[in-house]
């Protein structure tokens, strides 16, 4: 009986299994080593923003304490001139003889505090009253420019404005009304950021809707949440496995955006083996009528059967993978994707989802940096 593969890490030109296998290994140290780096140098970014703030903290405590000291001397040189002013009015008074009664129009004096509390407050510009207020570094952390810790260091570092003025202080309070910008782009906070991972049956549609009634991936997880969410990236009617969907739509421009090379790797079924003059021809790159197909890696999955292969790709473009094999005269009987920007279809049948993690969601946002 065939052995066939269902999955695929990366893919070498090798025909050994266990140097497969092996190479396979080899990657996956690599990458769990290099994201490691990456984050433990984040974390020592933070430890030292930390160090720095604390030592930025305890200096202008210390400057506060030495103005409240001055101040305090000055209001009480102040209260002792008023009394001795008061002093010297009565003097004067009893001296001259001439106080005046009080009169019956006389209005009782006010206070300042009674004054403040009199006086209503005015609106500055055309600024509407803030609802659903949350701190700073929260309101970053829902518009996914970070962690919330993350978040309130990019505050402390002056590269927030909120309505055009430098905030510094995380627990500043703000709603979705004002204008915040991190350095110079405007960021806006949704309070219920969707990631859904679905393994993609055939004959469905990668749209929001269909004119002509066609099922859509929205008919399979639109009633998982109440939010509008949307498909990042497409895959063809007869093309399955792993999509993304979310509101998110930062992370969507930067999983589709060319310029980032988001990895796709996908299982081929061709109508007849892929002889070993095209496979080289694959490797070297095939033109198409849009321009020449390059391909990041290209194997059997099982050597026994040179029909399947495993084929990696970053190129977006349409029908991408299918056209390849179809420039060299072979009919793709099935395609399914297994992995795209690391997310694969592992313990999601074929029809269903799932919600990602935090952890991976912070992945894919960290997707691609340090390396």
């Amino acid at each position: 009986m065939k052995k066939k593969s269902t999955h695929f890490d990366k893919f070498t030109k090798k025909k050994s299994n266990a140097a497969i296998k092996e190479q396979f290994k080899q990657e996956k140290r690599k990458i769990k080593k290099e994201r490691e780096e990456y984050f433990e140098q984040k974390r020592a970014e933070v430890r030292k923003q930390k160090a720095e703030g604390a030592r930025e903290k305890v200096q202008g405590a210390r400057h506060k304490a030495q103005e409240t000291r001055h101040k305090g001397q000055g209001t009480r040189d102040k209260v002792q001139g008023t009394r001795d002013k008061v002093q010297g009015t009565r003097d004067k008074e009893q001296a001259s003889g001439n106080q005046q009664p009080v009169t019956g129009n006389r209005q009782p004096a006010i206070s300042n505090k009674q004054q403040m509390k009199s006086v209503p407050v005015q609106a500055t510009g055309n600024r509407q009253p803030v609802t659903d207020l949350m701190p700073l570094n929260k309101f970053l952390a829902h518009s996914g420019i970070s962690g919330r810790r993350e978040a309130a260091d990019i505050v402390k570092q002056g590269k927030v404005k909120v309505n055009n003025v430098v905030v510094t202080e995380p627990g500043h309070k703000v709603s979705a009304k004002d204008e915040i910008r991190v350095n110079g782009k405007k960021i806006f906070v949704s309070k219920n950021l969707v990631y859904i991972l679905l393994n993609k049956p055939k004959d469905f549609l990668t749209t929001t809707d269909d004119p002509q009634g066609r099922k859509t991936v929205l008919d399979i997880v639109g009633k998982a949440t109440p939010e509008r969410i949307y498909p990042v990236g497409r895959l063809d009617r007869n093309t399955s496995g792993v999509l993304l969907l979310t509101n998110d739509g930062d992370l969507s421009q930067k999983l589709t955006h060319p310029s980032n090379n988001i990895k796709k790797v996908y299982a081929v079924t061709l109508n007849r083996p892929l002889e070993k003059k095209d496979f080289e021809k694959i490797l070297k790159g095939v033109m198409l009528e849009d321009g020449m197909a390059n391909v990041d890696a290209l194997a059997y999955a099982d050597v026994s059967d040179k029909a399947v292969l495993g084929i990696e790709i970053h190129s977006g473009r349409n029908r991408i993978v299918r056209r390849i094999f179809e420039a060299l005269g072979y009919d793709v009987k099935n395609l399914d994707r297994v992995i795209f920007a690391g997310l694969t279809k592992k313990n999601i049948e074929r029809g269903k989802f799932r919600f990602l993690t935090e952890k991976e969601v912070r992945d894919l946002k960290h997707f691609g940096k340090g390396k």
